[in-house]
C-alpha cells in the first residue's frame, strides 16, 4: 500500500503523519522539525512555555529544516492559550493544533492570519461546530491517546461517523504506533493520523534519558487514568506520584501560578510533567498512550518514518 498525501489548508505533507504535541517540552524543535524533514507534520508543545521560549523553538524548529511543515499544539486549558497561539501566528506558524478543551476564539485569530486551525475531537458534534467556525481539520482522538482524554470511545467507533459529519480532513489519534495502526485507521476514512508516544520514545524527544528507559520498561498493566486538574481524565504510567493521584493523596501545591484557567488544585500539573521530562520518573506524571508496552526501541525520527513506510509498504 502507498500512504497518501495529508492536506491541510494550503498545506500539504507527503507522508499523512502528525507527530503529537507533548508537553511539558517533550515536542520541541529538534522532534517537531525531524518530523516535518521526514515528510510529515512537527507539532511544538507550547503549553507551559513562555511567549519568549516558543518563538525561540519556532525559529529553532525553522532552522533546522528547510521544508518541513511545523505547528504548535496548545492545551486549550492553559490560561495563556490565546497569547501562546497570537505569538505562534507571530512567527510565521504552518499550522495550529489545540486539545484540552475547546475555545471559538482561535479560529477568529486563525481566519485573519490564514493560519489553519486544527482542534482535537471526540464528538461529530464538536467536529461539525468546529467545520462550521472554520477549523481547516479535525483530529478525532480515541481512548488509546496518551494525556488528556475527551472519551471514553475507541477510536475505530468514533471516526467514521466523525468522517461522515465533517468534508473538511479528519485525522485519527491514539493508540497508533505501527504500519498496519496507520493502514487501519486510514481504512476507516481518516484522511492522516497523529502518532505521539512513537515519537514521545525517540532520539530526537526531549524527555530525559531516564524517562524513556522508563518508557522501555512499561508494560501494558502500568497504564493508568488519573483525574487531571483541569477536569479531564488523563492516560499516565503508574508511579508513586500517578497512585497518589489516583489515592487523593498527592502533595496540595503550596503557591499556584494560576496557569491553567480552571483548575482543581488537587495537585500541580504544570510542575509534575516537568519532572517527568527532566527524568523524575518517581514524583513526576508520566503521561503515554495505551500501546507504549509496544515500543521496545528509542529510534531516530528517520529510521522510525522508515520503519513505518517498510511496514505499510507490505500490506494489501
Amino acid at each position: 500500500m502507498k500512504l497518501p498525501e495529508l492536506k491541510i489548508g494550503n498545506l500539504v505533507a507527503k507522508i499523512p503523519i502528525i507527530q503529537g504535541g507533548m508537553a511539558i517540552r517533550i515536542s520541541t524543535a529538534p522532534l517537531a522539525a525531524a518530523v516535518g524533514e521526514a515528510g510529515g507534520i512537527g507539532l511544538i508543545a507550547a503549553s507551559g512555555m513562555s511567549f519568549d521560549e516558543l518563538r525561540k523553538e519556532i525559529r529553532l524548529a525553522r532552522s533546522l529544516t528547510s521544508t518541513g511543515i511545523i505547528g504548535i499544539n496548545a492545551m486549550v486549558a492553559a490560561r495563556e492559550f490565546a497569547g501562546l497561539v497570537k505569538t505562534a501566528i507571530e512567527e510565521g506558524i504552518d499550522l495550529v493544533v489545540a486539545g484540552a478543551g475547546f475555545s471559538r476564539d482561535m479560529f477568529g485569530l486563525g481566519k485573519e492570519s490564514g493560519t489553519p486551525i486544527v482542534p482535537i475531537v471526540s464528538s461529530a458534534k464538536l467536529a461539525k461546530i468546529s467545520e462550521s467556525l472554520g477549523a481547516s481539520a479535525v483530529i478525532v482522538e480515541g481512548k488509546e491517546a496518551g494525556g488528556h482524554l475527551g472519551t471514553d470511545q475507541p477510536l475505530h467507533s468514533l471516526l467514521p461517523s466523525i468522517k461522515n459529519a465533517v468534508k473538511i480532513p479528519v485525522i485519527g489519534a491514539g493508540g497508533i504506533i505501527s504500519g498496519q495502526d496507520i493502514v487501519d485507521t486510514l481504512r476507516l476514512g481518516a484522511d492522516g493520523v497523529q502518532m505521539g508516544t512513537r515519537f514521545a520514545a525517540s532520539e530526537e524527544s526531549n524527555a530525559a534519558p531516564a524517562l524513556k528507559e522508563f518508557y522501555l520498561k512499561a508494560k501494558h498493566e502500568d497504564i493508568v487514568l488519573i483525574n487531571s486538574p483541569v477536569g479531564l481524565p488523563g492516560r499516565a504510567l503508574k508511579n508513586p506520584f500517578a497512585e497518589k493521584i489516583i489515592g487523593s493523596t498527592a502533595p496540595v501545591p503550596e503557591s499556584c501560578d494560576g496557569c491553567l484557567k480552571h483548575c482543581a488544585r488537587n495537585f500541580c500539573i504544570i510542575k509534575a510533567l516537568i519532572r517527568a521530562q527532566q527524568g523524575d520518573v518517581e514524583t513526576g506524571l508520566v503521561f503515554t498512550g495505551e500501546y507504549i508496552h509496544k515500543i521496545d526501541e528509542i529510534l531516530p525520527v528517520k529510521e522510525i518514518f522508515n520503519r513505518l513506510l517498510a511496514e505499510v509498504e507490505v500490506i494489501n
